[in-house]
């Protein structure tokens, strides 16, 4: 069972999460302010995922977060925005939060977006780190070959790394410059702003069934893309 802390100060949404969450799956602890999270967070192998309220009684999720990554750069780190908060997105993600979800959100949602993370973080239970499973999408990283809906695809080896990059990140959102960095290695290799663009059509093309209107591969306005899990 995956164990998560949960940053939060609002009782009824805490209720709610304490709920729905171990109904899913997940242990939950809770901490409802700075201090009391940087304390548990003290301990060794406290969680395997931190869900982080930005605004708390004691201070933000972002002096938590800070924190934590001076120690741990691996634990899995999700913000709780306001949908309108575009600043604080921006903020946690440069501060090292792996992922934000805005609120109002559907669990369905939170609980893809936490599964998500601890499996890129290596840190599910039972997973098998030579497959990458999302919706249709199978790759077996062993023959270095992509499946959709059991049928072999045919990818030129960029749109196979690009495709490996976004279901090893599945559910979050990735900048253009953060793909381009991943993939060649921040090296250049004359790899510009309007090839990444093309080998994102050619692969919706070939991954999506109506690429004009993607299902998976989604491009967030004024962010980057991001590969949409969904049950």
């Amino acid at each position: 069972m995956s164990r998560l802390l949960l940053v939060e100060d609002d009782i009824s949404l805490i209720d709610g999460l304490q709920y729905s969450l171990e109904k899913n799956g997940f242990s939950l602890q809770v901490a409802r302010t700075v201090r009391e999270a940087k304390e548990m967070l003290s301990q060794r192998d406290i969680c395997d995922l931190v869900i982080l309220d930005v605004a708390l009684p004691d201070g933000t999720g972002f002096e938590i977060c800070s924190a934590l990554r001076e120690r741990d750069g691996r634990l899995p780190v999700i913000f709780l925005t306001a949908a309108d908060e575009e600043t604080s997105i921006i903020r946690g993600l440069d501060g090292g939060g792996d992922d934000y979800i805005t609120k109002p959100f559907r669990l369905g949602e939170l609980c893809s977006r936490i599964r998500a993370l601890l499996r890129r973080s290596g840190m599910e239970q039972g997973q098998d780190v030579s497959v990458l499973i999302s919706g249709e999408i199978r790759i077996d990283l062993g023959s270095s070959r992509a499946y959709r809906k059991g049928e072999p695809l045919e990818l030129t080896a960029a749109e196979y790394r690009l495709l490996c990059l976004f279901l090893q990140n599945a559910g979050r959102v990735l900048t253009r410059e953060a793909i381009l960095d991943a993939l060649w290695d921040g090296s250049g290799n004359f790899v510009d702003d309007n090839t990444l663009s093309v080998y994102i059509r050619r692969l919706r093309e070939k991954v999506e069934e109506e690429p004009s209107s993607p299902k998976w591969l989604v491009t967030v306005r004024g962010f980057g893309y991001q590969w949409r899990e969904t049950k």
